[in-house]
């Protein structure tokens, strides 16, 4: 039996004059239906199934219509029921408003003019004309979930929720326990995959019941996607573990026998860690020729509490020594650097020479590695294990390299070299395992 085809593949199979039609047929009142009737749009990925599921994860590429799925459930939920108690949970508050309250695909966006809730930012809450309220919650903020219910939730990005002191577990927990109105609660959560421990345990099918698991690519919603945007992102990250992850919409899982596991570094994360930097190094790989490797650029902190801070990571690619030298320079002086750690192995005095060219006031310290690549990030990756490193964000490109580096040696990552780690390696070495590893206070 052949899948019956979606409204807009009706649509498509429609020759002009039957479209034509079908439109003159319609009342005004039937026309202004059909336009704001999102089911006439969407692409398959974006409607719920009639499964009775529970949880509806959409887990896809960027670019795939997420939100906008995300924010047409909400307004249908709430439409249907004036009973409706909406919790909207986002990595932070800002984020929730920004992308699923006033975003170009947000709720009051795909909401028709005549049935648009009125949003209090003061109280976080949403509120539609026959009742029905959404309120908005911070991840971060977990214990904001404890105590209020609700009949539904949407979850945005859920990957993306702070993973520190199990904060995303606490939220979601917080979430489920309060999920107890009405008849039928039902939740549905939006993210592009990554290997974090709460998405890890949404899969798993003896932890989550109900669970309703729609994927999909970029690609999936190319009819809404400008073809230079597709093309260029195929250019770039076509066939690259970051292109799998935030295109494909691919759950990326760890390598066995590998330095560093997503899990470690999504318990590292901490982009509001509260510990300004008192001294900033950066850690530079230059590449052996212009025309091959990246040139590791990777900016590097430590401040009072003695935990090390992974603040940018500037790599270019494919650039000539007059280029990266000059991204090198420009890192430096937008992160008031203390020192510039390059390691000069390849290319000898010209490292230094073209760095110096870039900056002639650089604070350079140019290394020879004596050991290979992967013996001199072991001692590094302890100290991620022991919890005194932190990344001040996602660095996807740097910790697809970190996840490829193996135990005993070898590369198993993206590329032919993993230049972003090793340019980590030597900022965090400088930091923290050398005599220069105290922070001081910099006079500016």
């Amino acid at each position: 039996m052949s899948t019956p085809l979606s409204r807009p593949g009706v649509w498509a199979r429609l020759t002009p004059a039957e479209r034509e039609a079908f439109v003159h047929s319609l009342t005004q009142e039937e026309l202004d239906a059909f336009m704001v009737d999102f089911r006439n749009y969407a692409h398959e990925g974006q409607l719920p199934s009639d499964n009775g599921w529970f949880l509806w994860l959409i887990m896809a590429g960027r670019g795939f219509g997420k939100t906008r799925a995300g924010a047409e459930w909400v307004r249908f939920t709430a439409e249907k029921l004036p009973d409706a108690r909406i919790a909207l949970v986002a990595a932070n508050l800002g984020e929730g408003r920004a992308v699923m309250v006033e975003g170009e695909s947000g709720i009051l966006a795909c909401c028709p003019a005549g049935n648009r809730p009125d949003f209090e930012p003061s109280l976080r809450r949403l509120t539609w004309p026959n009742g029905a309220q959404a309120t908005l919650y911070s991840a971060a903020e977990p214990e904001s979930l404890r105590g209020p219910q609700h009949s539904h939730a949407w979850c945005d990005e859920i990957a993306k929720w702070p993973g520190s002191n199990e904060r995303a577990a606490r939220a979601w927990d917080n979430l489920m326990m309060g999920l107890r109105l009405g008849e039928d609660p039902r939740i549905m959560a939006t993210t592009t995959p990554r290997a974090v421990p709460l998405m890890r345990r949404l899969l798993d099918p003896e932890q989550t019941q109900g669970l309703e698991l729609t994927r999909g690519t970029t690609r999936d919603n190319a009819a809404n996607l400008p073809a230079k945007f597709l093309a260029a992102m195929d250019a770039h990250y076509g066939e690259t573990a970051l292109g799998r992850q935030e295109l494909e919409g691919e759950l990326l899982q760890d390598i066995e026998g590998a330095l560093w596991s997503r899990s470690l570094l999504e318990r590292c994360r901490d982009d509001a860690f509260g510990d300004p930097p008192l001294r900033v190094v950066i850690g530079v790989d230059p590449p052996a020729s212009s025309g091959g490797d990246e040139c590791g650029i990777v900016v590097c902190g430590l401040g009072a509490s003695g935990i090390g801070q992974v603040l940018a990571d500037c790599s270019v690619a494919k650039a000539s020594p007059e280029r990266w030298a000059r991204a090198v320079a420009e890192a430096a002086s937008a992160w008031n650097a203390d020192r510039v750690v390059a390691e000069a192995n390849q290319g000898g005095q010209m490292v230094g020479s073209v760095l110096r060219a870039a900056d002639f006031a650089l604070p350079l310290t140019l290394v020879h590695a004596s050991r290979g690549k992967v013996a001199r990030a072991e001692p590094i990756a302890a100290l991620y294990e022991s919890g005194k490193v932190r990344h001040a964000g996602l660095f996807a490109a740097l910790e697809d390299q970190l996840c490829g580096l193996m135990t005993g040696g070898g590369y198993e990552g993206p590329g032919r070299s993993p230049d972003r780690a090793d340019a980590l390696v030597w900022a965090l070495s400088e930091l923290m395992l050398g005599k220069r590893g105290q922070p001081r206070v910099q006079v500016i």
